[in-house]
């Protein structure tokens, strides 16, 4: 089946938030048009974007299909509402209700509310802080290592339950998934999150299914063209040289400290 006709207005920028929405339209092969939401210069606050997300972040999304005006912001929110009314071949998703929905729901959710902010903040004290404080950089990583490693049981636990399955190979024989035999939103989520993690300063190598898994998702050509809206995804290839890395780190740096200070500033 066609993928369904749609109008859909996406406001994103280059990061981990951002791309998990991006490679959701591109998965599910949904027409959209973009518009660079540009961090560095503070557009997330202006007043125009604010009207369509009251706090000020990316992603967010107005869905014009068929004459309506459907804002819908919040990384979870928005791939859960793509899902539900446009993936009704379930190629991400699952059927509404169904124990496989929920927990999908229940991954998204551990994204967002531990990998996502957890992880945002090794970024920033390992990356980001004028004032290196150890004791911020241990704590963030640390916990950001727990959580890769309750991933990394939970794939381990899929592969050993497909494996068992009275010998019915899976739906997608690549996997293990999160939830399922297939990859979904909640895999999407969390990729988008564990793909940054040398820029937290954490290494892959102790988690060898979730190391494998990451790969696997990379490959895939939506996700593909999802890291690379609205501009060229170039942190890993920055990565590869020490220069490419400071010059990375200072560009980032300075958007983001300008950022908390103008917060600061409006929220004595």
């Amino acid at each position: 089946m066609a993928a369904p006709k749609t109008d859909i207005a996406l406001y994103t920028a280059g990061t981990p938030n951002g791309q998990k929405v991006n490679i959701t339209l591109e998965e599910l092969g949904l027409r959209y048009e973009t518009t660079h939401v540009d961090i560095s210069k503070g557009t997330q606050k202006e007043e125009w974007f604010l009207k369509i997300n009251p706090n000020g972040r990316i992603p967010a999304i107005i869905d014009r299909t068929n004459g309506q005006q459907k804002r819908v912001f919040e990384g979870q929110a928005i791939m859960l509402y793509l899902c539900q009314k446009y993936d009704s071949e379930g190629k991400i998703s699952y059927p509404f209700d169904s124990d496989k929905y929920w927990e999908v729901v229940e991954w998204l959710t551990w994204m967002q509310s531990g990998i996502g902010p957890m992880q945002g903040q090794a970024n920033h004290f390992f990356r980001y802080a004028p004032e290196k404080i150890e004791y911020g950089i241990k704590r963030y990583q640390t916990e950001t290592k727990r959580l890769y490693q309750v991933l990394e049981d939970r794939l381990t636990q899929q592969k050993a339950q497909n494996h068992t399955v009275a010998g019915t190979p899976a739906a997608d024989s690549s996997g293990p998934w999160i939830v399922g035999d297939k990859c979904t939103i909640a895999d999407l989520a969390c990729f988008s999150w564990v793909n940054w993690a040398e820029w937290a300063g954490i290494e892959l190598e102790p988690f060898a299914e979730m190391k494998k898994w990451l790969d696997k998702i990379n490959e895939r050509p939506a996700v593909k063209r999802g890291l690379d809206v609205p501009e060229p995804f170039v942190m890993k290839e920055k990565m590869k040289t020490k220069e490419g890395e400071g010059e990375y780190a200072k560009y980032h740096s300075n958007w983001v400290m300008d950022g908390q200070k103008k917060d600061q500033e409006t929220h004595k």
